[in-house]
């Protein structure tokens, strides 16, 4: 494209230089030689009017007389009733510009002068035209380059950034280059970068997600295989079948929450429920973990709590809580229930270092972590909370405590469809 720029504009100026050039070429041989035979004719006049004169005054008419008046380069004859031709200067060879006068007394006076000076003037006007048109194709070369380059560079850089979104590259340029619909081609790019970016970024958090919040009902669900496989009591693989079955309706749930947070991350089924059972399911399923680390899991606190929020939300916040408790705690790890307020509170703390000083509030910010872990847990574990309404808190560093805050208030909608028509 480059290359056709120029040579289309390169073309363009050709043309033009020709059309004009020849026809100011014409235009100036022919004033050049109408001036020469202008000037010779004016010569020849003058020359007539000056014999005249000296005739007319009985004065010498003779080559040396008139030596002065002839021009350099011109030849006159001046021809006299009743006398030789006098011939005055050099008779130029070759082609002749010519012109002749007749004075009042009967003479005629004749001059010529090489048309080689009117060649040579020609040539040299032709010469100004040349270097002249030489310019402007040099100028419209260098103009054709650059606008060549100014459209060119920018689509080079619109198809690299093309290239880059299609490799997985989906940051925005936001370069500009002040032709309107480049631009325009670039703002599209940009928007569409934008917006995959945001989908890459949420598909990545939802594989993270789903890897942290699968993994734990999935090590849950082993356990209670290995159980099973470790028995030959038929009341305990019986017993042990259930709560896997249990676990395997919880894993599911947790897939069909993360498929509807992927969605609308607001998109909450918030209901009243007993907070004891969330509970006491999460001890089950722990307790073994526990078991196995030589540490103890309890629960204190007020009982039949009813809460409103997502029971299989607040299961993976408590799971998460209690798993990072498992992982970076010590000693036994407490739940305990209380009420403040409109609110129902779960705590849940251990007897480990805590929380290091460095982190503080950024414990639920994404990839911070104290130790060797993803990072993912604790904030996954505060967008559950948030997305029914509840809050995550860190309520004391060390001994670390965490609180789960949740509304004690019916949904909005129970309480419109409780309330009677007016009509």
């Amino acid at each position: 494209m480059r290359r056709r720029l120029i040579q289309s504009t390169l073309a363009v100026v050709l043309v033009v230089i020709s059309v004009f050039g020849v026809s100011l070429v014409i235009v100036e041989t022919r004033t050049i030689s109408h001036s020469a035979q202008e000037r010779v004719e004016s010569e020849a006049v003058r020359l007539a009017s000056i014999v005249d004169r000296r005739l007319l005054g009985a004065e010498t008419v003779n080559a040396e007389a008139l030596r002065d008046q002839v021009a350099d380069g011109q030849y006159a004859v001046i021809g006299i009733p009743g006398q030789q031709p006098i011939e005055v200067g050099s008779k130029p060879p070759g082609d002749v510009i010519h012109a002749t006068a007749k004075g009042g007394q009967g003479e005629t006076v004749r001059v010529e002068e090489s048309r080689s000076s009117v060649v040579r003037e020609v040539g040299r006007t032709m010469l100004i035209i040349g270097l002249v048109a030489l310019l402007a194709v040099v100028a419209a070369v260098l103009l054709a380059i650059r606008q060549a380059n100014r459209l060119t560079s920018p689509l080079t850089d619109l198809a690299e950034t093309a290239e880059r979104l299609g490799s997985g590259d989906p940051r925005p340029r936001h370069k500009r280059y002040g032709v309107p619909e480049l631009d325009r081609v670039a703002d599209v790019l940009d928007s569409s970068a934008e917006r995959i970016a945001r989908m890459l970024t949420a598909e990545r958090r939802l594989a993270a997600d789903a890897s942290h919040q699968l993994r734990t009902p999935l090590t849950a669900l082993s356990m209670r295989l290995e159980e099973i496989t470790l028995t030959d009591d038929l009341d305990t693989v019986k017993e042990e079948a259930n709560v896997a079955l249990a676990q395997v309706e919880r894993l599911t749930d947790v897939v069909d929450r993360l498929l509807t947070n992927s969605r609308d991350p607001r998109n909450g089924s918030a209901v009243s429920f007993d907070l004891d059972e969330v509970i006491q399911q999460q001890i089950a399923e722990w307790r073994p973990a526990y078991r196995s680390a030589g540490r103890a899991i309890v629960t204190s606190g007020k009982r039949h709590l009813q809460a409103v929020g997502t029971p299989g939300a607040v299961a993976q916040v408590l799971a998460a809580l209690i798993e990072n408790s498992l992982m970076h705690g010590d000693g036994t790890v407490a739940l305990r229930t209380r009420v403040t307020g409109n609110q129902a509170v779960v705590e849940v703390t251990d007897e480990g270092p805590g929380v290091p000083a460095d982190l503080g509030a950024r414990i639920f910010e994404r990839a911070i972590s104290g130790r060797n872990s993803t990072g993912i847990g604790l904030a996954v574990a505060r967008d559950l909370a948030e997305a029914d309404g509840g809050r995550l808190e860190l309520l004391q560093a060390q001994p670390p405590v965490f609180g789960l805050f949740l509304s004690r208030t019916p949904p909005p909608k129970d309480r419109e469809e409780r309330q009677p028509t007016v009509r």
